[in-house]
């Protein structure tokens, strides 16, 4: 009897607990389970904002796939997809290679959505995967080094602007703000040279979180030399600089680094399968399934899963994607058992931490409000469980993060 082919497109959070749980619950006479991801590494997103500010070596933010999955049930492919063929049930691959499959886990991620802002993709940092946070520390590292050896000094060439006061805007531009004081004295910079920008088209610094919370956090970030400017638009970005705008008044601010950290969207690649979908997204069925394609499970930054108490989507966070994981698994091992009674998703969020650095935090965790190194201990706490659950206690005692205070 033919086995069913199960193909898991992806390697980050939703992906990899996918294929985790997929080959805890299925047998090798059961199923043929195929893992297709671009790099040979899954890497903590959640850890990037470390890694671009140079707060942390990227090989601590990653680790090997195999080292992650059982060898003897999972076969892993390091490719890129580029088409997925809903209808003929294939995945095509970079190299023409063509990949069939009975059932289909797209964990494709995310990428950065500009909003047709002019210049950003040209002139812009993004914190979007390893190599662009190791791009970000690098220029970093550069332009310090340089600074101090060139004649004339292009204006703005120490002034570091990061576009977005989110979830990670905040926490990258507080990493920023720890690390720029010890680049200074390493490479003998007077600290008042350098400017740490921070820009928001909002009304307020991290929409949604709670005021006091948010107060607490630009307080922080301020005494450490962060300026905000906040409800301002950014109009344009370019070779130096970028253009913004707040009440009709219109700015231009030199600087060599602006990194982009406002906004993602799913992977384009759900744009060519044909699946409704807004901003590449796909509003997934109550068993993660993706309406009108057979066999096809949607997890991580790519679906769309709506919060019925508040008619509004869950955020796409590491947290939701580490849940569907085992959901999605459930259901196709249900499935290719016979079975028809699926799981339905929904998410036990335990809460949300901020980091403000390595030694600060803020967060709300089961209704509570946490703040400081209380905050930072609590965020720690999330880091090393996700370690744990990707990778058991080898891999937390291997790379987690055990300075508390």
């Amino acid at each position: 009897m033919k086995k069913p082919k199960v193909v898991v497109l992806g390697a980050g959070y939703g992906g990899i607990m996918t294929t985790i749980h997929l080959q805890k619950q299925l047998g090798v006479n059961e199923a043929e389970i195929t893992l297709i991801n671009k790099n040979d590494y899954h890497y903590e997103t959640t850890w990037l904002h470390e890694v671009s500010a140079g707060t942390l070596h990227h090989d601590r933010a990653r680790v090997s796939v195999t080292d992650l999955i059982n060898k003897n049930k999972v076969t892993f492919m390091k490719d890129t997809v580029t088409d997925i063929n809903i209808e003929q049930k294939k995945v095509i691959l970079k190299n023409n290679q063509e990949i069939e499959y009975d059932y289909l886990v797209i964990a494709l991620g995310y990428e950065s959505e500009t909003f047709g802002i002019k210049g950003l993709k040209e002139h812009a940092f993004s914190i979007s995967n390893i190599n662009t946070a190791r791009q970000i520390r690098e220029h970093l590292d550069y332009t310090f080094a340089t600074y101090n050896n060139l004649e004339e000094k292009p204006e703005g060439m120490m002034t570091i602007i990061v576009g977005g006061a989110g979830f990670t805007g905040i926490e990258f531009v507080a990493e920023i703000a720890n690390r720029v004081p010890k680049l200074c004295k390493e490479f003998d910079i007077p600290r008042d040279t350098v400017r740490i920008i921070c820009v928001e088209a909002a009304p307020t610094a991290l929409p949604g979180f709670d005021p006091q919370l948010i107060e607490y956090a630009v307080t922080q970030l301020e005494r450490k030399g962060v300026e905000f400017k906040i409800g301002t638009m950014i109009k344009e970005c370019t070779p130096e600089g970028i253009i913004v705008s707040k009440d009709d008044q219109t700015e231009e601010i030199k600087s060599k680094t602006v990194v982009w950290a406002a906004g993602v969207r799913g992977s384009h690649i759900i744009e060519k399968t044909g699946i409704e979908n807004n901003r590449c997204r796909v509003k997934v069925g109550p068993d993660l399934r993706a309406p009108g394609a057979e066999g096809v499970f949607i997890v991580g930054d790519c679906s769309l899963v709506i919060n019925d108490e508040t008619d509004k989507p869950y955020p796409p966070t590491a947290q939701v994607a580490m849940q569907q994981g085992p959901v999605a698994a459930k259901n196709i091992t249900t499935l290719i058992k016979g079975g028809t009674d699926l799981q339905t998703f929904k998410p036990d969020l335990k809460g949300t931490v901020c980091s403000l650095g390595h030694d600060d935090a803020i967060g709300v965790v089961f209704g509570r409000k946490l703040f400081g190194t209380s905050a930072s201990a609590m965020k720690k706490v999330v880091d090393n469980r996700a370690l744990f659950l990707e990778g058991g206690p080898g891999l937390l005692l291997k790379k987690g993060k055990f300075n508390f205070f």
